[in-house]
């Protein structure tokens, strides 16, 4: 039996608690709604310290008591704390337990002053001195009408990951019948509000029926996480002063909407509270191993995204605009992704990592960085009969690659001399760099170069279930779009824009190597796998390597499937 989410039981929760929905499958049971509504998460782990999350829902403000111990029995518990869960805040209750050893687990609960317990968590601290080995699992994307999160459940149930990172669009804003369509939906899996969430009480109510996902609870409670944002938990292809899906008209002000954003994405997610002075990025250390480097790139520094369509507003010679948008609009020396502050701290990062002998500086960011554009098969890809956006998208994104343009201006192609800058500053301190990136709903292996010299390599991953690049070529096969892209696109050393997944990425001094694990389905509940396939790089190559081994079938899984 699957659980469908009701917009009366989600208001209901967000009163009175939903303390008998631990189990999928479960009948909601709401005469005892009250108390732990939504599991335990943990995050943000030091060599010393961990923050610990839940949800309690009580009669008023609740005192709670945070255990940790080295065993699932509790007989001896090494560390906790008291903290509120506070009705101001969501009922959300977060404590950062600091004293702890590095590189250990540690099992934790939370325990109300009537005796009631949440459920047991499972977390760890940072290693710290020689370390050999540690193993990432890398999320994004994860739209939950259109399907189940069954990479949530896989990479939950195994044994062999230290640390989540969940490269953002955790939820979608979205109302329906808008991404997915009602007929793209998947039955029982509609989210709430039921409209684009926009107010205080819409974010909150958006993300309690996220978190009611069993495979969802289950990774939180499985593994610590290291999170940030990208666009749609604010708005579609949001910026510091805007975004695409908001229109102050009918929304009210943006600068409201992006600070109850923030403050219910801070309530819910296993992150710090940061004061207003406070950065939005920070970097962890993986012993001598790695530092992870987590940036934003949303909301502190984000110059508006150049458009396409200003190019062809104008009307006139089609080329020569195009060559007018490139040079002056594109490559403008002042268009920035990272603000000036970030940009410079990032560049620092990269410096101090290498100085103190750490192997690998993974920076662990939103967006696509590597470049794409379109090659000339897509006129042939889209059919007659696709809808008007994707048809003029398919135009619009051939026209720019006739012009030596990419066709996605939101991701770091849209600021390309700030990349290259960025990259430059990577070269300029022998940084053996990985970039981890989501957003782009696709798999992809970049090499990253800058001055036609190698600067580093990046892993992206696919979306948990939002839909890929088959939304625009959904009868041809996943390897020939691949095949296209790939030649196109000399950077470009693997993809597949056909499947649904998860990576895990694989940190050792010997190599970093990517795994992109392919669902086999997100239409239904299984957590079984399609197939696996891996890339590495070797340390002072910062190139791709051929790979270490492979075990791969590729599926279709669109949402039309």
């Amino acid at each position: 039996m699957t659980m469908t989410i009701d917009r009366r039981l989600l208001i209901k929760a967000g009163t009175f608690g939903l303390a008998a929905l631990s189990l999928p499958g479960a009948a909601l049971a709401f005469t005892s709604a009250r108390g732990f509504s939504h599991g335990v998460a943990s995050g943000e782990p030091s060599a010393d310290s961990v923050l610990l999350w839940t949800r309690f829902v009580g009669d008023s403000d609740t005192r709670l008591t945070a255990e940790l111990s080295t065993s699932p029995d509790f007989a001896k518990t090494v560390g906790g704390g008291s903290v509120t869960a506070s009705g101001a805040r969501d009922h959300i209750a977060k404590i950062t337990v600091t004293g702890l050893k590095p590189d250990s687990w540690y099992f934790y609960r939370f325990v109300a002053a009537d005796g009631s317990k949440s459920p047991i968590g499972r977390t760890r601290t940072l290693p710290k001195g020689e370390t050999s080995a540690f193993n990432l699992g890398v999320f994004s994307c994860s739209n939950l009408p259109f399907g189940w999160f069954n990479a949530y459940g896989h990479a939950a149930a195994r044994k062999d990951i230290d640390l989540a990172l969940h490269l953002g669009d955790y939820i979608y804003e979205y109302g329906p019948d808008v991404y997915p369509t009602r007929g793209q939906a998947l039955a029982g899996r509609m989210v709430q509000p039921d409209h684009e969430m926009v107010t205080l009480a819409d974010y909150r109510l958006r993300y309690a029926s996220y978190r009611l996902d069993p495979d969802l609870q289950a990774l939180h409670q499985s593994v610590p996480m290291i999170a940030m944002w990208d666009d749609h938990e604010i708005a579609n292809d949001a910026w510091k002063g805007g975004a695409q899906n908001h229109q102050d008209a009918t929304e009210g002000d943006y600068a409201t909407r992006r600070r109850i954003a923030e403050q219910v994405y801070r309530e819910w997610m296993p992150v710090a509270d940061l004061t207003p002075a406070d950065a939005l990025w920070s970097s962890y250390q993986i012993g001598n191993l790695a530092t992870i480097i987590r940036t934003e790139s949303r909301l502190s520094g984000r110059d508006k995204p150049a458009e396409l369509a200003e190019a062809f507003a104008g009307g006139g010679d089609l080329a020569q605009a195009l060559a007018k948008f490139r040079d002056e609009t594109w490559m403008a020396p002042s268009r920035r992704m990272l603000g000036d502050d970030q940009a410079r701290w990032l560049g620092e990062q990269f410096k101090a990592s290498k100085a103190s002998g750490t192997r690998w500086q993974v920076w662990a960011q939103q967006c696509v960085m590597g470049s794409l554009k379109l090659p000339l098969e897509t006129a042939d890809w889209v059919p007659k009969d696709a809808p008007q956006i994707v048809r003029t998208r398919s135009a619009a994104g051939l026209a720019a690659s006739k012009a030596g343009l990419p066709f996605n201006m939101d991701a770091w192609d849209g600021y390309p001399v700030q990349r290259e800058a960025l990259l430059k500053a990577a070269q300029g301190v022998d940084a053996d760099l990985v970039v981890l990136s989501g957003d782009s709903h696709n798999g992809w292996g970049f090499d990253l170069a800058a001055d036609g010299k190698p600067a580093g390599v990046e892993f992206a991953g696919h979306a948990v279930t939002s839909p890929g690049f088959e939304a625009y070529a959904p009868t041809i096969p996943a390897k020939d779009v691949a095949g296209a892209l790939i030649r196109g696109n000399p950077q470009l050393k693997w993809a597949d824009t056909g499947i649904r997944g998860y990576m895990t990425v694989n940190l050792t001094q010997e190599k970093a190597t990517s795994h992109w694990h392919a669902m086999r389905t997100i239409r239904e509940q299984s957590t079984e796998l399609a197939g696996t396939e891996s890339r590495s790089v070797l340390p002072g190559r910062k190139t791709i390597s051929e790979p270490g081994w492979s075990r791969w079938s590729p599926v279709s899984d669109t949402a039309d499937s």
